[in-house]
Order: structure tokens, then C-alpha cells, then sequence
């Protein structure tokens, strides 16, 4: 099959386009043809060597593709040849064919494109991970989003409205703010005019805000945990600005805030059970209308290179997929 490979640790660019093993189902797991596949800041930060989890190289990046189901293995109960599935890959995604695990794998919600399925398991199972599990967010309580106009973040504006909860939607540029706000947010901040902490404190009548949702990192990172509400709570999502931030301790003593990691691959692994009722729960919500999952651009494979340039470029306006003959 044809695929998209990492042969040595780099920039995209250094990806190639190059002929691989087609994939054999173990026991647990099914093979489908990709029909389209998500791509994540993630996958740029696996294939430079600086995820929190290496793979050696080769290998083909993507953590999360669409398709249908081509074969699958003798203990594989869930599923059947020719279902339409969302998978959650350990890597594999940008091929014509991938494997997953059956526990990894949800069927594609019906009214769903392929290329809508690729852009759903990962952000919208992240977010809801992150809002549900790892903030106990309430209806009623106030939500700032950072990055709200990517990937990830855009769910989660979505997510926290459909929960509730009053979202401040912050971002870069009056587009990527128009963005957010066609997503359900209430109030809006350009932190590239306008100070983090200070607004959204005038936002909030000096009270601050419950959770803070950040893929972001960087600087913005001190100044969101410092607006904050009493016992608020701070998700730490991801790093797309490049930096991690190194936060003050008595910051979170000050008001008895907590600063929860949110890392759903490995989280949906180990409590298989909970992640399949979120899934189901955001199945739900989707055929509700309650959300409506979007990607703002979609690349044939052979274009991977202009699919990248809009993650590190920093352009992206909700997910960018890959999508297969």
C-alpha cells in the first residue's frame, strides 16, 4: 500500500511518499481502508522526535482516521467487514490501509462524512475528556478557551456550550475569533491586543473563570492560570506554541485551584469503558445538532506538505484531514 513515511526525524518536508506492508489484523483489531484522516499538531511534533512518546523511525505518523472495515481478527466482536468506523490509531493514519484496536474504534455517526469522521474522535474526544473528566465542568460555570479556533479548541468552545457553560473564546485575529464564535461563544479576546488576565477578569465582574482549556502554552499560559476563579481549574491540553510553561506553585495555592494534565490516548486505553460512553454521549449530542463537527480544509495525501504548513503556520481554522483515493 501506499503511505506516508517518517524515515528519519524532521520537519514534514522530510516526509516521504513511499510503498509499505499492507497491514494484518491480531487477534483484537481490524484493518480499514482509509478514507480520510485527521492531522494534529501532534502528528508535527512526532515526526521532529519531540512528542512525549518516540517512535523510531520509519514508521507512518496520523493517530486518527475514517474508513471502512476490510478485514478483521478472530476475537473482533464489534465490528464486521464493510462497517464504517472512526479509529484511534497508534500511528498509521496517512496510509491507504490502517489497524486498530476494536476497543480504539467507534462506528462513524450517521449524516457523517469520512473526512467530518477523521476530524471528530481525537479533538471532540479529547475536549469532552477534558470538560467531563478532568474539570467536572457544571452548567452555569464560565469557561475560557485558548487556541479557540483550532483544532481542538474549537471543540471545546463547542463542547462547553452544549454543556452549559458561558465560553470565552480567545485567539490571534478577529477570523480566527469569527470562527469560535460560529461555534457557540459568548464573548470574545484577541490576546494580540489586548492583555489575558485583565480582560477576562473584566469579563467576569473581577470573579474569573472556572476552567481554563489550553492547547496553547507559552505565555499565555501564566496569565490565563492567574484568571482563574477560586478553586478553578486549569487543563493542560498541548503546546502548540512551542513552549511549556513553568507555572508559580503558590499560583494554584493562592486559590485552591487544581492543574489537571489531559492526555486522552493513553486515558482511552486504560478506562476503555468510560471513553466508549463519552463517545456514545457525543454520538448523541451530534445527531441532537447540539454539535456540529467541521474541518476547514481537506488535502489529497500526495499534498501532505501544504496540509502541514497550515498546522505550523499556525493558519488552521478547526482540523485539517488527508484524504485517500
Amino acid at each position: 500500500m501506499r503511505a506516508l513515511i517518517c524515515k528519519e526525524y524532521g520537519p514534514p518536508e522530510s516526509l516521504v511518499i513511499g510503498e509499505w506492508d499492507d497491514p494484518v489484523p491480531a487477534d483484537n483489531e481490524l484493518v480499514f481502508d482509509v478514507k480520510a484522516a485527521g492531522l494534529n499538531f501532534a502528528d508535527v511534533l512526532m515526526i521532529a522526535g519531540k512528542y512525549q512518546v518516540q517512535t523510531p523511525p520509519p514508521f507512518i505518523p496520523g493517530n486518527e482516521a475514517s474508513g471502512v472495515v476490510s478485514a478483521i481478527g478472530s476475537k473482533v466482536t464489534r465490528f464486521k467487514v464493510g462497517d464504517r468506523i472512526i479509529g484511534a490509531l497508534r500511528g498509521g493514519a496517512f496510509a491507504e490501509q490502517a489497524v486498530v484496536e476494536q476497543d480504539l474504534a467507534v462506528p462513524l455517526p450517521e449524516g457523517l462524512s469520512f473526512a467530518q469522521g477523521a476530524a471528530y474522535s481525537v479533538a471532540y474526544g479529547t475536549s469532552y475528556h477534558a470538560l467531563k473528566q478532568g474539570a467536572g465542568l457544571q452548567p452555569g460555570e464560565t469557561v475560557l478557551v485558548l487556541g479557540a479556533a483550532g483544532g481542538v479548541g474549537n471543540t471545546a468552545v463547542e463542547l462547553a456550550k452544549a454543556m452549559g457553560a458561558t465560553v470565552i473564546a480567545a485567539a490571534s485575529s478577529s477570523e480566527k475569533l469569527a470562527f469560535a464564535v460560529a461555534a457557540g461563544a459568548d464573548q470574545t479576546l484577541n490576546y494580540s491586543d489586548l492583555p489575558l488576565k485583565e480582560s477576562v477578569k473584566e469579563m467576569t465582574g473581577g470573579k474569573g473563570v472556572d476552567v481554563v482549556y489550553d492547547p496553547v502554552g507559552g505565555d499565555l499560559a501564566e496569565q490565563a492560570l492567574r484568571a482563574l476563579a477560586w478553586h478553578g481549574r486549569y487543563l493542560v491540553i498541548g503546546f502548540a506554541s512551542g513552549d511549556i510553561p513553568k507555572f508559580p506553585a503558590n499560583l494554584a495555592l493562592l486559590k485552591e485551584a487544581s492543574i489537571v494534565g489531559v492526555w486522552w490516548g493513553p486515558w482511552a486505553a486504560r478506562h476503555t469503558d468510560d471513553m466508549l460512553e463519552n463517545m456514545r454521549e457525543l454520538d448523541r449530542m451530534v445527531a441532537a445538532g447540539e454539535l456540529r463537527p467541521r474541518y476547514s480544509e481537506a488535502f489529497a495525501l500526495d499534498d501532505f506538505a501544504s496540509a502541514f504548513e497550515v498546522i505550523t503556520e499556525r493558519r488552521v481554522l478547526g482540523k485539517v484531514v488527508l484524504t485517500t483515493p
